[in-house]
């Protein structure tokens, strides 16, 4: 995938989320959020030619990401926003802390796209 795809996934990935919270299908939507979150961070890391192969480049390329802009609120819902992908798994998350990692996520990958944009 080249990072324009990057983007149009991350943004499908996004609206798909939306579906499956609405069918209450909360680890699919889970899951999707993650993909979103991914997505954007590859499309950046494909543009600026980082290494994004794995768990730890995708890490490393939000560190970047955060640095190139001084905002330090782009590596941490990064971190956050991983919690998605472990609720896939095991479905821990509750409502609350759920609803604010959705709101994250968004906030995330829409920050991440006007990067590459």
């Amino acid at each position: 995938m080249d990072a324009l795809e990057h983007i149009q996934t991350a943004r499908d990935f996004l609206v798909r989320s939306e579906q499956e919270f609405d069918a209450g299908e909360r680890l699919q939507a889970s899951e999707k959020l993650w993909g979103a979150v991914a997505h954007a961070i590859l499309a950046v890391a494909q543009q600026r030619g980082w290494q994004f192969g794995s768990h730890h480049d995708l890490l490393q390329a939000a560190r970047n990401i955060s640095a190139e802009l001084a905002d330090t609120s782009v590596y941490d819902r990064f971190r956050r926003t991983r919690r998605l992908h472990a609720n896939y798994y095991q479905g821990f998350l509750e409502d609350p802390e759920l609803a604010e990692l959705r709101t994250n996520a968004h906030i995330f990958v829409h920050r991440i796209l006007s990067v590459v944009e």
